[in-house]
């Protein structure tokens, strides 16, 4: 894998960057110069031009101000708005509940047509039980010190997953097993899903494929990622949402979806893992 799954988001940062740093040379100010003009510290000017501090919009539209180029304004804070899409933390996504976050990314899951999904913590969220949901949302809520609206954001992830079961959309969906035995919710949740996931692998249209406890690893276990045809890839992190779209990265993302299908099982092999799964609930 890359050094980091946030490196398309801070090369986009470093972009922004070096252009308001041309942009004050051709200015012909100096940092401090700027940061008078612009009322705010020297230091800050030179957070912002190493890229180790991201700009506000409101910051670039001053930038600009000062330098005498309000014109190359609107570009760079378009630029700024991508950057920060490539890079969303949780508890501002999250900062007036979730169920709009589940409503957001409805388009982008009813365009793809080949979803290749990797987890290696939770149940995918599409297909995910309403009560599992619910659990699940609520624990990250609580986690995160974000509002609970956690009844209302599972009944939305459970909407927007109609593209399982609706229009031309196929999902190779791969967990790992410890997935099956982590205590999301109560017994008579975990119960639900887990007899859910035995309905959802005889879609057509579906592949689940489950990485045993005994695998021969020839990839390590990763955090969460969801590929969106070759287009974006959703990278998972604890405190951020990583949105990658960089061809190269997303061609990683698929090298490590296929080495980690090789070693999954499938169909009766993977009902017997999800069966032993229920049955140790008893």
């Amino acid at each position: 894998m890359s050094a980091s799954p946030s490196s398309s988001a801070q090369a986009a940062r470093e972009v922004i960057a070096a252009q308001l740093r041309d942009l004050r040379i051709e200015a012909d100010l100096t940092g401090h110069e700027l940061a008078l003009r612009c009322g705010w510290s020297a230091a800050k000017s030179s957070r912002i031009e190493h890229a180790r501090t991201p700009p506000s919009n409101a910051d670039i539209r001053a930038w600009c101000a000062a330098c005498g180029a309000v014109d190359q304004a609107a570009d760079l804070v378009a630029a700024n708005r991508r950057a920060d899409q490539m890079y969303v933390h949780w508890k501002k996504l999250h900062r007036h509940g979730m169920r709009r976050a589940q409503e957001e990314v409805v388009p982008l899951y009813e365009r793809t047509r080949q979803f290749r999904v990797y987890c290696s913590n939770v149940i995918p969220g599409m297909i995910q039980t309403e009560a599992y949901a619910v659990a699940l949302l609520s624990t990250i809520a609580t986690f995160q010190e974000t509002p609970d609206d956690s009844p209302e954001a599972a009944a939305s992830r459970v909407e927007r997953s109609h593209v399982v079961h609706e229009g031309n959309h196929r999902f190779a969906l791969l967990i790992e097993e410890t997935v099956l035995r982590y205590r999301i919710g109560d017994a008579d949740t975990m119960a639900g899903q887990l007899g859910y996931l035995l309905a959802v692998m005889t879609l057509p249209n579906v592949s689940l494929g489950i990485i045993p406890f005994t695998a021969q690893r020839r990839v390590w276990p990763l955090e969460a990622f969801y590929l969106f045809d070759d287009q974006q890839a959703s990278v998972e992190l604890l405190t951020a949402a990583v949105n990658v779209s960089a061809p190269s990265e997303i061609a990683v993302y698929g090298k490590a979806f296929s080495q980690l299908a090789e070693i999954a099982v499938y169909g009766a092999d993977a009902r017997v893992l999800i069966t032993e799964a229920i049955n140790s609930l008893r």
